[in-house]
């Protein structure tokens, strides 16, 4: 997989928005191939498959985690098959990095309309991404990204998708990682990646906003939220690849989204089954702690009225660093996916 996401920094502890109008209407309501094929698929979704009305979003049969589940059987390993398949059956956001923006963006997409379900999609890179950190890199300068987004933007195209947009960008303006001189140019390639994104026809877009313990004031994200886009966006995300509980954020969401007219938004629950680590004595307790689980999963019926889904949008199973044991960033660890799998059973 790739090994330029979800190990990034994330402080010091860490019904129909969610698609495109014409999707909407026919299903209803990213990451892989759905067995839904056309308007039935809703009454008789493939066997382990949720309907597109409650789960919308594309299911990627060549994902890690279903490649995986394959090699597991064939070894006779079945225990550990059914509990990766945990994962591999449901969707996962696929994450953009610098190769090949248009070619990949197009793949995914593509695929997600012919199974008439919706890509999951999300932007990662940004220029000074991660502060030189475990997901260190991104575009070289503002002139790289906005080529790279161009890239983007054709890729998806007419297609339905929803694009979570650069996670950690905002917070790490807040929070003094990213050096001074280089926010103006953020907050301004976010800006234009949000309205070149809504400008398709069928992209529902979030701007990323950390979470509750990493940006603890809600109050403070409302004037970066508000340069970068909010405004034309759909709303925005919290919790990418975190821990914190599901509860927390969206006590935390609703008091943000207060303060920014009302805005929807999305949680990342790939991983908070079992909340965070405890205590504060650990620096990097965003990176690999033990004894996490799969929290809620994928779904657009929260329950709540500004909580638009549930996303996996960190892939359980992949690294957050090269921390407590495990491969760089990105990289599929088994181990850790099997113990996610196993909590969650708890």
């Amino acid at each position: 997989m790739y090994g330029f996401h979800a190990g990034r920094q994330h402080g010091a502890a860490r019904p129909a928005r969610v698609a495109g109008s014409a999707v909407v209407g026919a299903l209803l309501l990213l990451t892989g191939c759905s067995g839904a094929s056309d308007a039935s698929s809703d009454d008789a979704p493939e066997p382990g498959r949720q309907p597109a009305s409650q789960v919308p979003y594309w299911v990627d049969p060549d994902g890690t985690a279903a490649i995986r589940v394959s090699e597991l059987r064939e070894e006779g390993r079945t225990e550990e098959a059914e509990l990766i398949e945990e994962i591999a059956r449901r969707p996962v956001a696929e994450w953009i990095g610098p190769d090949d923006p248009e070619g990949r963006t197009r793949r995914i997409t593509e695929a997600a309309e012919k199974a008439d379900r919706v890509a999951l999609l999300v932007l990662y890179n940004i220029p000074h991404r991660d502060c030189g950190r475990y997901s260190k890199g991104g575009a070289a300068d503002g002139d790289a990204y906005r080529a790279w987004l161009d890239g983007v933007v054709e890729g998806i195209g007419d297609r339905p998708a929803t694009v979570i947009v650069e996670p950690d960008a905002l917070p790490h303006v807040m929070d003094g990682c990213t050096p001074p001189e280089f926010h103006e140019e953020r907050y301004a390639l976010l800006n234009e990646a949000v309205h070149r994104l809504k400008d398709l026809p069928e992209t529902t877009v979030y701007i990323d906003a950390g979470n509750p313990r990493w940006i603890k004031d809600p109050g403070g994200m409302v004037e970066p939220l508000r340069r970068a886009g909010i405004a034309r966006a759909d709303g925005f995300a919290l919790n990418v690849s975190n821990y914190q509980t599901t509860e927390e954020n969206i006590d935390y969401g609703k008091r943000l989204s207060s303060m920014v007219g009302g805005k929807h938004f999305v949680i990342d629950t790939s991983r908070n089954g079992n909340g965070p680590v405890d205590g504060e004595e650990d620096a990097e307790a965003w990176c690999n702690p033990p004894g996490r689980a799969l929290g809620e999963e994928p779904t657009t019926r929260t329950g709540e009225e500004l909580v638009d889904a549930y996303l996996w949008i960190k892939r359980p199973g992949e690294s957050d660093g090269a921390c407590k044991g495990g491969p760089q960033a990105g990289v599929w660890w088994e181990e850790y996916a099997l113990e996610l799998v196993r909590n969650a059973g708890k």
